[in-house]
């Protein structure tokens, strides 16, 4: 059973690892910015090019409503993949809950004298350490249900960082030299510059 969840753990951190595709052209990211900065309230859903709240919205979103964050950034083929994750996790959390309470149950019918369903199949140890198994895999599947919902959180955040990131090609980096007049030395430097 730990192998599974370790599988599946693997598995989710590989699918929510894909790094964002540039299917746009140089020519097609300028214009595209130029229109964002031309009309800058964009209606619904959406992140304006240097709105410095988007980040924080779309973790808000993904806090309130598991998979809103991911629409809110037009990510909308990570809804799936995010609710395939919290359901999965908590699939696993209901059904360890449930095989440890009928467990616990047998055995404290055990304890009574009643007859139990697992009578003259399982020993009193063996139920007890069946109660064991189901607790521990119930309390890691609660663990990897908050990991699965902080990671949808995390994403929507990060994911709308990177979307305003800048990445065109309007970014120069020069060497500068100037004479220090007080010393007669030369001052070396870089210098930044961006054209939008």
């Amino acid at each position: 059973m730990n192998k599974f969840f370790f599988f599946l753990i693997l598995t989710l951190c590989t699918w929510f690892s894909f790094s964002q595709q540039d299917t746009l052209s140089v020519e097609e990211k300028e214009q595209l910015m130029i229109e964002e900065l031309k009309n800058p309230e964009d209606e619904g859903f959406g992140i304006n090019l240097y709105d410095p709240l988007a980040p924080s919205k779309a973790a808000f979103y993904s806090a309130v409503v598991p998979g809103l964050g991911q629409i809110y950034n037009r990510s909308y083929w990570k809804v799936p993949l995010v609710y395939a994750a919290i359901g999965t996790t908590a699939y696993f959390f209901v059904e360890n809950s449930r095989q440890y309470n009928k467990y616990r149950d047998a055995y404290k019918q055990r304890l009574t004298g009643q007859i139990d369903d697992f009578d003259g199949i399982l020993t009193n140890q063996n139920l007890i350490d069946a109660q064991k198994q189901f607790r521990s895999n119930r309390d890691l599947s609660l663990l990897l249900v908050f990991g699965a919902y902080m990671l949808n959180v995390i994403d929507a955040n990060v994911d709308a960082h990177l979307q305003q990131f800048n990445v065109t090609e309007n970014l120069s980096l020069k060497p500068d030299a100037q004479q220090d007049f007080l010393t007669g030395g030369l001052n070396f430097g870089l210098s930044l510059n961006l054209k939008l």
